[in-house]
């Protein structure tokens, strides 16, 4: 299993080379908690298992918030991601990386683990609360996985040979 920094820092890197311009940190974040749920959704387990705070603006790693550098990412040294991993993680950001941070927040703020987080917290109070893994699952369920290489989402392969 990677870790979240891992994990951070191969988005950063992706999005730079996708996008052709660095990612801001709220995307970034947001960016993690999607690529946790869909790694959940396909495959029934984390991608890592460092907490998600129900921050203000939506899901924050805060050892990823702790570590980030806007220049370079995440400023250590951080181990290479499984394959599966990386597959994983790329279908998130063709899906989502064209998507505004504040868009991306938005979304967000409609998951059951980020509303979960925040119960009993004001809209402009801080939080703390960490994301439920178990909330995450279930905000998974509703995903529909997309696999950009077949530029397809999961379930049409169902429909290929009918």
């Amino acid at each position: 299993m990677a870790n979240v920094l891992d994990v951070a820092q191969y988005v950063y890197d992706y999005y730079l080379e996708m996008a052709k311009e660095k990612i801001d940190e709220l995307k970034l974040h947001k960016l993690l908690y999607f690529c946790q749920r869909e790694k959940l959704a396909l495959m029934n387990e984390t991608l890592f298992d460092e907490p998600m705070e129900g921050w203000i603006h939506g899901p924050v790693s805060v050892e990823t918030r702790n570590h980030f550098n806007k220049d370079k990412g995440i400023d250590l040294s951080t181990a290479p991601l499984s394959e599966e991993d990386k597959y994983i993680i790329r279908n998130v950001l063709i899906q989502y990386g064209d998507i505004a941070s504040w868009q991306l927040r938005n979304m967000s703020h409609k998951e059951i683990s980020w509303k979960n987080s925040r119960k009993g917290l004001r809209s402009d109070e801080r939080g703390d609360k960490e994301l439920s893994i178990e909330d995450i699952r279930k905000d998974a369920e509703k995903v529909r996985p997309y696999d950009s290489l077949w530029d397809m989402y999961y379930d049409e392969f169902d429909d290929i040979g009918d």
